[in-house]
């Protein structure tokens, strides 16, 4: 059990096919573990396809399509990663109106390994410390950001990671800020 409860909040998985299963799957149970609720929101209806690197991983079921989400129905959001996965959300119209949404709220966010792509196309890494995959470090200097290589950095409610192996501290962390509330630097 978690340090920090969040009874009672609701969380945004925001993803869609190619995630890598584990950058959902243990998070979700952080959540979980700590009292909140966790949705999964994807671009469409049914199931979405795991990966375990570049095998095949179990299936998932959609919650809410992204489409019919509202930021404003939950208290945080969580971009896993997944090369396919994250390079098919960051061109997405309403995953980006969606992920900008919990800045403009001063909600808190987290996202590992390629999830910061599509908080790139989202406008909101400018002026930010964060940390990714080490392959998107020159795509996020190039939009603004101030990237590090660290196992998680916490910038104001925005919670990154770099890999599956930074997955405790991620969890550990996207709990604390959740548990936290609104932050009043988390902005577009």
């Amino acid at each position: 059990m978690s340090e920090h409860s969040i009874a009672g909040k609701k969380v945004a998985f925001l993803l869609t096919d190619g995630v890598e299963q584990v950058e959902l799957t243990s998070p979700w149970q952080a959540v979980k573990d700590a009292g909140g609720q966790p949705l999964l929101v994807a671009p469409k209806s049914g199931k979405l396809q795991g990966y375990k690197g570049t095998e095949k991983g179990d299936t998932f079921d959609v919650d809410l399509t992204v489409a019919e989400a509202n930021a404003s129905d939950f208290d945080a959001l969580v971009l896993p990663g997944g090369v396919v996965n994250a390079d098919h959300l960051r061109v997405d119209k309403d995953a980006q109106s969606f992920t900008r949404s919990f800045f403009e709220q001063h909600k808190p966010v987290a996202s590992i390994c390629h999830g910061p792509w599509l908080l790139i196309e989202a406008g909101v890494v400018r002026g930010r410390n964060l940390t990714s995959y080490h392959t998107l470090q020159t795509d996020l200097t190039n939009a603004g950001a101030n990237w590090t290589d660290e196992e998680v950095v916490v910038d104001q409610g925005l919670v990154t990671s770099r890999n599956p192996d930074d997955l405790p501290a991620f969890n550990g962390k996207l709990v604390e800020e959740i548990s936290e509330g609104q932050h009043a630097g988390q902005t577009a």
